[in-house]
């Protein structure tokens, strides 16, 4: 079984961290998107589904990625999917990825 090093190492072209690793995990959405793109990220990966419609992404320097499910056991088969749509995401703009269930 893949762990989440493990894959974060096989896309090594690209880097991630988990909020908490930040000392983000207790920011709201928009306060998590404004801390993240003030670092500089390009990407913002989230499970939460209702962020395109809570928050305005008009004008913002990051793209988000919404996964519709955050089941590990999951999006690990999709890796490659949501590798794909962290490099198309458009600034100021979301993307979803469908992580199916069974």
């Amino acid at each position: 079984m893949e762990r989440r090093e493990e894959s974060r190492q096989r896309y090594a072209n690209t880097s991630s961290e988990e909020a908490r690793a930040r000392g983000w995990d207790a920011l709201r959405n928009g306060e998590l998107l404004d801390v993240a793109e003030a670092a500089g990220f390009d990407v913002f990966v989230t499970t939460d589904r209702n962020i395109p419609y809570q928050q305005n992404l008009t004008g913002r320097q990051i793209a988000v990625v919404v996964l519709s499910n955050g089941r590990w056991r999951l999006i690990k088969e999709r890796l490659a999917e949501i590798a794909a749509a962290v490099v198309a995401a458009p600034r100021g703009d979301y993307i979803e990825v469908d992580i199916p269930v069974g």
